[in-house]
């Protein structure tokens, strides 16, 4: 049940974030509920990369096959998720900023303007 568990609360911290998202009725909330998706992300990439006992793979005194070594890739996946997370919500945040200038709300209901 434990090499399950962080699969399940990646699944959990999703549908949690999805909920916000089609509950939200402010713009700022949805940008808050879609960095929560984003989480969920790094617990799976996470869970992805975990080895039980496992080092860094850049020990050069280490012979092949002694120790199980961890995958250097999900970890830089992992960063990389991160880095992206925080730019993709400072640039939400940033239009929601300029959508409230503009408009003088930030309730979607209300956007009138907006709809095709």
């Amino acid at each position: 049940m434990m090499h399950v568990f962080p699969y399940l609360v990646a699944v959990w911290i999703f549908l949690a974030g999805c909920y916000g998202l089609a509950t939200s009725r402010n713009l700022i909330h949805a940008v808050g509920c879609l960095a929560v998706v984003q989480s969920s992300t790094y617990v799976l990439l996470l869970a992805v990369g975990y080895r039980d006992g496992g080092t860094a793979p850049v020990f050069s005194d280490l012979r092949p096959d002694t120790r199980p070594l961890v995958d250097p890739v999900v970890q830089a996946l992992a960063l990389t998720d991160v880095v992206v997370g925080a730019t993709v919500t400072a640039l939400l945040l940033a239009l929601v900023l300029q959508i409230a200038k503009r408009h003088g709300t930030v309730d979607p209901d209300e956007l009138t303007e907006l709809r095709g």
